[in-house]
């Protein structure tokens, strides 16, 4: 992994490429993210780079993230996540990661939280089938159905697709096409979907090439 970014889902619209054809594009705002922290082979074991993203008012900010924030007279950040670049030793804290780090034409996967969708039955939730709703089914047509065996093995398999709360877990969607940036607003357009609501955090990489 050589860049990564911090960014906001502005939401979804799309633009026309030079054959005219109509690309559907996520707009993100990418950074302006600083560098907060190292981490290092020597003290931490491995290197790494943690970035931080969007201002945030510092009473809204407890004790020890104050101390991380002052310790190097760095703005305070709302959000931070931990990269690990290939080229995290040649960076500095207080360096400052824009979009213009992505060019036209980047690969790249997108992590986040996806949208969530409350408690939903097997159906929705793992795709399963339901019953005819004919011939006597009754009011079951959308029930798991069987639960497993009687006295042996008297429970559940692990892994059974039931009911229960739905979405809202991390999600990254790999190999998106970034088609057009804005390095004065830090805006990137990226092909397709990616997931979370409106206004929320995700991350950014160049995506892993496969041997």
């Amino acid at each position: 992994m050589t860049k990564g970014l911090i960014a906001k889902k502005i939401g979804m619209t799309q633009i026309f490429d030079e054959a005219g054809k109509v690309v559907p594009v996520t707009v993100v705002e990418a950074g302006p993210c600083v560098v907060t922290q190292l981490k290092t082979a020597q003290n931490d074991g491995y290197s790494a780079v943690q970035l931080g993203y969007g201002d945030v008012s510092p009473k809204h900010v407890n004790k020890p993230m104050t101390g991380h924030f002052k310790k190097n007279d760095l703005p305070f950040k709302r959000t931070l996540k931990e990269f690990k670049l290939d080229n995290a030793e040649e960076m500095k804290v207080g360096d400052v990661i824009k979009a213009d780090v992505f060019a036209i034409g980047d690969v790249v996967d997108v992590s986040g939280i996806s949208k969530g969708k409350g408690f939903q039955g097997a159906i929705k939730r793992h795709n399963q089938h339901r019953l005819k709703e004919t011939h006597g089914s009754g009011p079951v047509v959308r029930e798991a159905g069987s639960m497993g065996a009687c006295s042996s093995p008297s429970r559940i398999f692990k892994g059974k697709g039931m009911p229960g709360h739905m979405g809202a877990e991390n999600v990254t969607v790999q190999n998106l096409v970034i088609v057009k940036i804005d390095t004065e607003n830090n805006l990137i357009a990226i092909k397709g979907a990616v997931p979370g609501p409106k206004g929320g955090v995700v991350c950014i990489t160049d995506a892993v090439k496969k041997a």
